[in-house]
């Protein structure tokens, strides 16, 4: 079988589209390498390395035209490229499918992660919340079948699209599996030595903007006098000046901010924390979670949404703007030792659900759903 994948994000993108899109491509290599895989990009040159395989094949512009327009070659371009390399099957990683492909015979399927520009239109600009929504209608729409990364998104789908529950495949993501790994204790103190970090610390990682709602957790802190450091990784918006205004106000030493950290330095971080903490409003499906689980870290997040399919039975849910039950259940994993290693040895337990080998295994289900 000839698979075809919109590759830009694996080769461009460090965070969460690129590394949906470079793991979905390396599961299914690694699982089913009888298949030949061509990657779509509109450019390589400075390209994330890493393809290792001969059965991969990358496919840039050929034409002028497209070469000098990229952005033209990705919505219509690809479609005469897929037709000259016999693809079977093509799979949009990151919500978008060439504008014409449904006139070319070839079959395809498109990835929606979330429709969270029309549930919080104000955190976007109008003009790119009216390109989104008409791509990702139009690949939900003309796509032989959809996957959604949760339940929510497909909820979403129904609601907001009018998509045909029976076209939408729920196909859960895994993350990096070096989240998977122990990493040994002295080497995880050097790390954390070395980035200037305290022993002791709560770990928020994700984008600093509004939905994520880093500034409740902070408040929370705040007001239930918690002395246990709190360590924020993440890539700073507009959102990020408000929060630290808030500590720069209240007079709060210890909250460290971080980004641009390698996978290594990211999973003892993970390693190492007392809690994780992800208060985020609204999700399409949130890794972080799932790497924190992996990590053997207690969770505390959002009840509702796609939050428990992520997090599963024993993760610790709280309203994330109630600085109560942010407290209470800081608290409780800080105390209670058998509560903590129950939700911790529970919580892997869950993340075992999203390893590797069930993901491809049911990609491949779809794929084969869609070409009969």
């Amino acid at each position: 079988m000839n698979i075809g994948y919109d590759a830009k994000r694996a080769f461009f993108n460090r965070s969460g589209l690129g590394n949906y899109s470079r793991n979905t491509i390396l599961i299914q290599n690694q699982y089913f390498p009888e298949n030949k895989y061509y990657l779509y990009t509109p450019k390589i040159k400075g390209a994330i390395s890493f393809i290792k395989s001969e059965n991969i094949q990358i496919i840039t512009p050929e034409f002028f035209l497209f070469k000098a327009f990229k952005p033209l070659w990705r919505s219509y371009g690809i479609s005469r490229q897929l037709k000259a390399d016999k693809i079977d099957l093509y799979h949009g990683l990151s919500n978008e499918l060439p504008f014409n492909i449904h006139n070319t015979g070839i079959k395809s399927v498109v990835t929606i992660h979330d429709l969270i520009f029309l549930r919080y239109p104000e955190n976007y600009k109008t003009i790119d919340s009216k390109i989104y929504e008409k791509k990702f209608k139009y690949s939900s729409e003309i796509a032989d079948k959809v996957i959604s990364i949760s339940q929510q998104t497909k909820a979403d789908l129904i609601n907001f699209f009018r998509i045909n529950p029976e076209k939408i495949e729920v196909v859960y993501q895994g993350c990096n599996p070096i989240f998977y790994k122990i990493i040994e204790k002295d080497k995880r103190r050097r790390i954390i030595e070395e980035l200037g970090l305290p022993e002791q610390y709560i770990l928020y990682v994700g984008t600093i903007e509004k939905r994520k709602n880093l500034l409740s957790l902070v408040e929370a802190i705040d007001k239930g006098k918690i002395d246990i450091p709190l360590v924020v990784v993440g890539k700073p918006t507009v959102y990020a000046g408000i929060v630290k205004s808030y500590i720069s106000k209240n007079d709060l030493k210890n909250v460290f901010f971080l980004e641009n950290l390698t996978l290594e330095n990211l999973a003892a971080l993970y390693q190492a924390a007392e809690i994780f903490i992800y208060p985020s409003v609204f999700e399409g499906f949130g890794l972080p979670i799932l790497e924190a689980l992996n990590s053997r870290v207690p969770v505390i997040t959002t009840i509702g949404g796609c939050f428990s399919e992520t997090g599963g039975v024993y993760t610790k849910y709280i309203d994330p703007l109630n600085p109560d039950e942010f407290i209470d259940a800081i608290k409780v994993l800080l105390t209670d030792s058998w509560k903590r290693e129950k939700i911790i040895e529970e919580g892997y337990r869950h993340a075992l659900k999203f390893r590797e080998d069930k993901i491809a295994a049911k990609l491949m289900d779809v794929y084969k759903k869609v070409l009969g």
